[in-house]
């Protein structure tokens, strides 16, 4: 059904047969604050699109540097599937140097608005689209196919632009390219933009849109319904200012909600992404669409067992798509299906008592702003199973004062055997005097030697769970072990030692 309505849409909407991706990762990408890539990772950063299948790389700005121009050619030597594009100026040195780096795709550019004619180039419109003109016909000269962008395009009167896109088109231009360079564009004022230039010019369209009201994947999409059949983008969105149009969003939704044909392999988007991340060094965050670490996690008890039952529920593309992984979240909004999903994936097999006491904890935790993962769950599980059916003694309450100046002192009620005891004990810290105290309490009943003590926490954070493990004997020679795991160290530590302490007892009842 779903696939129905793909069809309907691109009938419906018509947008071109073939859609390109222009990826500028490493042009206007790079452009972004913080972000200076070398060679190397220019490279690397180049294969990986290849590999992905965009259909054009912008690999730079040969113009700018000798390590530009060395990277331009070591990637037309790599022999990519993709094109290889670079930037340049409407000035001869700026077209010789993509010529030097072995490049035959320039993309040109030059400032047309009134802003950028006035202040920055202070150059009047017939001199701007005669230089650009001459420009182009230069680099046709030498058999280079030109994509040419009137940069600010979306502030420039519409009737210049117009004759300025002729202009290029009649100097030989292959492909002109409308940028939002400020990203000040709407749907709506997108989709007459377009329009218009369609009517107007016989080349194909580009777009490259700038994201900085948040609109650059929706300007795209209206750009290519209007018959734009190609688009910029970067990997992860990034760019100058806001960014630039994303190209894992735009493109998977191109696919899914408009049915395109893309060369692009969306079941590498996301290890892309990653790779991409790592090396610039700007981490995307988790609600970021398609990419993003909680794009596929799910936490609702609602939703959880929905997506059990059908994933489509609460999901509109599966993550495989994208080489996502879907993510059962832990926390308060937590249902017993999501508990009772992840202990089947760990095969951890518990009673119904004993699931409600870790479906209990879980809440507990969640309720004071805990979000567990998946090791956390896994270790109050199986504390659970190791845990003795019958508790001898019961842990009531626990007190503890430590301090540099101060001697650590533990104050510990039970109920061993139904009776309530109290006592304090001192220690050489808090974990070591609540353990002093327990035994005092506990004498009566049986001596106990703490044999091995082990604390770790279960994941990283100053949050993270800590999880005790024990091994204690009693004069008998009986050994026992007990595991506790709670958000509290010393708390973990008493519980453990009062689990290990009802092994013992029950090992005496039962001898």
């Amino acid at each position: 059904m779903y696939a129905i309505n793909m069809e309907q849409n691109k009938k419906e909407l018509n947008i071109p047969d073939e859609i390109k991706i222009f990826d500028t990762t490493l042009r206007d990408g790079e452009q972004a604050p913080g972000i200076a890539l070398t060679v190397d990772e220019k490279i690397k950063i180049a294969q990986r699109l290849d590999e992905l299948g965009v259909n054009v790389i912008e690999m730079g700005f040969p113009t700018v540097s000798s390590g530009e121009r060395k990277a331009a050619r070591e990637m037309v030597s790599l022999g990519f599937s993709s094109e290889l594009c670079g930037l340049a100026r409407v000035v001869q040195k700026d077209i010789d140097a993509l010529i030097d780096s072995d490049l035959s795709y320039a993309h040109l550019f030059i400032g047309t608005s009134p802003l950028h004619r006035d202040y920055k180039l202070k150059k009047s419109k017939t001199e701007i689209l005669s230089q650009s003109m001459e420009m182009v016909e230069y680099a046709k000269d030498h058999g280079l196919k030109v994509e040419f962008s009137a940069e600010d395009a979306t502030r420039t009167e519409l009737n210049y632009l117009i004759e300025f896109y002729k202009g290029v088109e009649s100097a030989g231009a292959d492909i002109i390219n409308v940028p939002d360079t400020v990203g000040i564009l709407v749907p709506s004022t997108t989709r007459t933009l377009i329009r218009t230039l369609r009517k107007k010019i016989n080349l194909p369209i580009s777009l490259h849109f700038h994201n900085d009201f948040g609109l650059a994947v929706s300007n795209s999409l209206i750009g290519i319904e209007e018959g734009a059949n190609q688009a910029h983008c970067t990997i992860n969105g990034i760019g100058e200012r806001a960014g630039n149009t994303s190209l894992e969003e735009l493109v998977v939704s191109l696919k899914i909600a408009y049915g395109a044909n893309l060369t692009v392999d969306t079941t590498k988007l996301y290890d892309t992404s990653n790779f991409i991340g790592s090396i610039t060094g700007i981490k995307m965050p988790p609600t970021k669409p398609i990419v993003g670490d909680n794009a596929f996690a799910h936490e609702s008890g609602i939703h959880v067992d929905g997506i059990l039952k059908n994933s489509s529920t609460y999901e509109p593309i599966a993550p495989e798509i994208v080489g996502h992984k879907r993510r059962i979240a832990l926390g308060k909004h937590t249902g017993h299906a999501a508990i009772k999903s992840k202990l089947e994936e760990f095969n951890i097999e518990v009673t119904q008592k004993q699931f409600d006491n870790i479906y209990n904890q879980v809440k507990t935790l969640g309720d004071k702003g805990k979000c567990l993962t998946d090791d956390d769950l896994r270790s109050i599980a199986i504390t659970e199973i190791g845990t003795s059916g019958k508790e001898y003694i019961k842990l009531l309450g626990l007190s503890v004062m430590t301090g540099e100046s101060v001697s650590a002192t533990a104050t510990i009620k039970l109920s061993i055997d139904g009776k309530i005891m109290e006592t304090s004990q001192i220690g050489v810290g808090p974990v070591d005097a609540s353990v002093l105290a327990l035994k005092t309490l506990v004498q009566d009943r049986v001596n106990i030697s703490l044999d091995e003590y082990r604390l770790e926490a279960i994941t990283g954070g100053t949050d993270a769970l800590a999880e005790t493990f024990v091994v204690i004997s009693d004069d008998k020679g009986n050994k026992a072990t007990g595991r506790a795991t709670r958000e509290d160290v010393i708390l973990s530590s008493v519980i453990a030692v009062i689990n290990s302490i009802n092994r013992i007892l029950d090992i005496q009842e039962n001898c």
